[in-house]
């Protein structure tokens, strides 16, 4: 059998994974209101981890009862009787050999439905544009967020932290921070929605200070084993044509600065990974990513044909992420090793009429 980079095995801070293919963090809409896993939740990402991806990163994971919910229906861990109802989801992960990373998400500007309050919080007063999709949840424009000031600044770092902690106590590996996708955190990377002029505003060091703090805060306080990865992009869910106004500058001061934070792992992601990061020609992310950190990287972003996973990984990632094509085929490792064709995505399935987990996506074994 040729020689196949996908299935070469890994380690990362002391796991062993048996391939380099993850499941990429995606938006489900099936917890209960009151932010509670479910059986079906444990159904669907074991699903998963029997198909084949020896690691799993969640959905965004709320991490405090203030601003940070998303959506309705969005899984927490921001109270302990939320954590204690993910073991279930975590147990049934592991039963299946594969290791699961908690993404804990703030959602910032981005909120479409938070059962706690009423407003939306961001680096600087701001209102994305366009309008809040249904199938999560959401009607009409979004709200202008409000400045967060520094006590907002402190509640924000303190949910992270504590929700790392009851990650790390409900069973989870590790926790993937959120810093990605036009979300809180990936706004104060973002020159056009961070306008502040205090540390954490002007200069692309200064806009990555605020996730790199809490970086470092979740190393301090959880085990040494326990991994600390962060995600981050260019884009938004509001605008997938966004890019750095200052391009290689922030590049350079986010990678840099999450390394020195102390992330076991940055994962990039963009809607097609392997293309130039700035304009039609140049490095990718990917390249970027490996050229100013220290540490593992992951990438996402149209990664579904084979071939172009396997570009991703030599252009200098360590691992790769699937999102639409594991929606398509939860058993898209096995396939590919196998030589198995590969399914489309069928919408009808995965998003209509809502995103929450359908019966036709996971098996029934009741």
């Amino acid at each position: 059998m040729t020689h196949d980079t996908l299935f070469e095995s890994f380690d990362i801070n002391g796991l062993s994974l048996d391939n380099r293919v993850g499941l990429a963090p995606m938006t489900r809409t099936s917890a209960t209101e009151e932010g509670h896993p479910t059986r079906e939740m444990a159904r669907y990402y074991t699903s998963f981890a029997r198909g084949g991806f020896p690691f799993l990163v969640s959905e965004g994971i709320y991490t405090d009862t203030a601003h940070s919910q998303g959506y309705p229906n969005q899984p927490g861990l921001a109270t302990d009787a939320q954590a204690d109802e993910w073991e279930e989801v975590v147990d049934a992960v592991h039963e299946e050999g594969s290791v699961f990373f908690a993404q804990l998400m703030h959602a910032g500007p981005q909120a479409q439905g938070n059962r706690y309050v009423d407003d939306t919080v961001a680096p600087s007063p701001y209102q994305p544009p366009g309008e809040m999709a249904e199938v999560y949840g959401g009607s009409g424009a979004y709200q202008t967020a409000i400045e967060l000031d520094e006590s907002g600044l402190s509640e924000v770092k303190t949910g992270f932290v504590e929700s790392a902690e009851r990650a790390a106590k409900a069973g989870f590996e590790g926790v993937e921070i959120h810093a990605a996708n036009g979300y809180l955190l990936h706004a104060f990377i973002d020159p056009l929605v961070n306008e502040r002029n205090d540390k954490y505003g002007g200069s692309p060091e200064a806009r990555a200070r605020f996730p790199a703090e809490i970086i470092a805060a979740i190393q301090e306080t959880t085990p040494e084993e326990f991994v600390v990865g962060v995600r981050t992009s260019q884009t938004a869910v509001t605008d997938e044509e966004r890019t750095w106004p200052d391009e290689e500058d922030t590049a350079k001061a986010v990678f840099e600065s999450f390394t020195n934070a102390g992330a076991d792992y940055i994962h990039v992601t963009e809607p097609e990974v392997t293309e130039p990061a700035f304009g039609e020609t140049g490095r990718t992310l990917t390249e970027l990513a490996d050229q100013y950190s220290e540490t593992v990287i992951i990438t996402n972003g149209g990664l579904g044909d084979p071939e172009k996973a396997r570009t991703a990984l030599a252009d200098g990632a360590d691992l790769v992420t699937q999102a639409t094509a594991a929606l398509a085929n939860h058993d898209w490792p096995n396939r590919v090793r196998q030589g198995d064709e590969l399914a489309n995505l069928d919408p009808s399935v995965v998003f209509e009429p809502d995103a929450s987990i359908s019966a036709a996506e996971i098996p029934n074994d009741d």
